[in-house]
């Protein structure tokens, strides 16, 4: 393995670990879209290696306005491990992360192996369930400021996540109402049309990304089809709930005594 990327994983994978962020690598050893996804990958071997094992993945730049600003025309990716699972309706630890944001979502849960490209017709034959999600990104990066290839090879900021119910009703989720609640107050009204005008149209974008790393995703795995809107910091306290229409709430709340957040 190139030194560098064994390097840049390490200092990744550690970072995670001990919730103490890091400078951006990108101004003094620049790296590739290519190298950034090995490093990506060898410091999730790392947490393998450990005992952790992946659950499935996530998608990022899942909007086309985020797509523009990044100045790139692909979604780009990063895996989810079981140790990034947070209770539905539990308590989360902000003691465990640099400086949490929150993100409405909609998560899938495949049924059968995505081994090949697919497309639209084809993807809900691939799908066993749908579910509300939240996704606690992370950024190891000071000040949660990076470049591209900075934050996939962070694993795409993938920190957290919370899943709601299951279901089968895939009617209506090309323009499904999402609101985000804080306390119980709304703060974001938005719809599932944000995620590439269809969230399964994610899954569409996640079977060649995978073919294209050569790649396949096993039965019964998870996948974070993207934000519906803006992240949100996160504080002590607070109690957070995102409502997909037609499909129910995810939620969790903060813990009041979370001493160890805000590492900068």
């Amino acid at each position: 393995m190139n030194t560098d990327i064994a390097r840049i994983a390490e200092a990744l994978d550690r970072s995670a670990r001990g919730a103490e962020p890091l400078a951006q690598f990108s101004g003094t050893t620049p790296f590739s879209l290519d190298d950034a996804y090995l490093i990506q990958r060898a410091s999730m071997q790392r947490r393998y290696a450990d005992g952790e094992h992946c659950i499935g993945i996530k998608l990022g730049f899942t909007s086309r306005a985020k797509m523009e600003q990044m100045g790139v025309d692909s979604l780009i990716w990063g895996w989810l491990s079981n140790t990034m699972v947070e209770e539905d309706g539990g308590l989360v630890d902000l003691a465990r992360y640099i400086h949490p944001r929150v993100e409405p979502e909609v998560c899938f849960l495949t049924r059968r192996a995505i081994d090949r490209p697919l497309t639209l017709l084809e993807v809900a034959d691939y799908v066993e369930a749908v579910a509300p999600a939240l996704e606690i990104i992370d950024s190891r990066y000071q000040a949660f400021k990076f470049s591209l290839e900075d934050v996939v090879a962070d694993n795409c900021s993938s920190a957290g996540l919370t899943v709601g119910p299951w279901s089968r009703n895939f009617s209506g989720l090309d323009n499904a109402g999402v609101v985000l609640r804080l306390d119980g107050r709304m703060a974001q009204a938005s719809s599932t049309a944000a995620i590439l005008g269809n969230p399964l149209r994610s899954l569409v974008q996640a079977s060649r990304l995978l073919h294209g790393a050569e790649l396949e995703l096993p039965a019964g795995s998870l996948v974070m089809a993207g934000a519906a809107s803006a992240a949100v910091a996160l504080h002590p306290g607070m109690h957070v709930s995102v409502e997909v229409q037609g499909l129910g709430q995810s939620s969790f709340s903060v813990r009041r005594d979370n001493g160890g957040v805000g590492h900068e």
